[in-house]
């Protein structure tokens, strides 16, 4: 098989400050696998086009995404950052820290394109209120598909 992924540098670069907005570029660019420099540039393209925001504070970068940018090529052009985020990134904790709540409810709602959608979140809540409380489980243990 080739040595190739889905997504460009700037996406891999992108997902990384949005899991950590202290993040090192010298640790974005082991993670990627491209130089810090490489990086650098990735990052001043990312921040002349507004979809992050670079702050000092004190000696360190703190990185700002723009969640409601869209992404920039046509076919996907309907999609926002924030919902791209959301998709690739794995813990609900990096989700809920990338997305609002209004986000959420947004994806949630969209329809999904497949034969059966999996049940809202607020359908999987009003479940587990109906419950009682020794066999709740916390939304973080639900399978991994149920949110989105």
């Amino acid at each position: 098989m080739g040595d190739w992924t889905f997504f460009s540098n700037y996406g891999h670069v992108l997902v990384c400050l949005a899991k950590d907005h202290e993040v090192r570029l010298r640790d974005v660019a082991l993670d990627v696998g491209i130089t810090e420099r490489a990086v650098q540039k990735i990052v001043r393209d990312l921040q002349d086009a507004g979809f992050v925001t670079v702050s000092k504070q004190g000696r360190c970068n703190r990185y700002r995404i723009n969640k409601r940018k869209t992404l920039r090529h046509s076919l996907e052009s309907h999609c926002t950052v924030g919902k791209f985020l959301a998709l690739v990134l794995k813990s609900s904790e990096a989700t809920a820290k990338v997305l609002s709540e209004e986000q959420v409810s947004e994806i949630e709602s969209a329809p999904i394109p497949e034969e059966k959608a999996p049940p809202a979140r607020s359908q999987v809540k009003s479940a587990e209120e109906k419950k009682p409380a020794a066999e709740k489980k916390p939304l973080d243990t639900l399978p991994q598909g149920s949110l989105f």
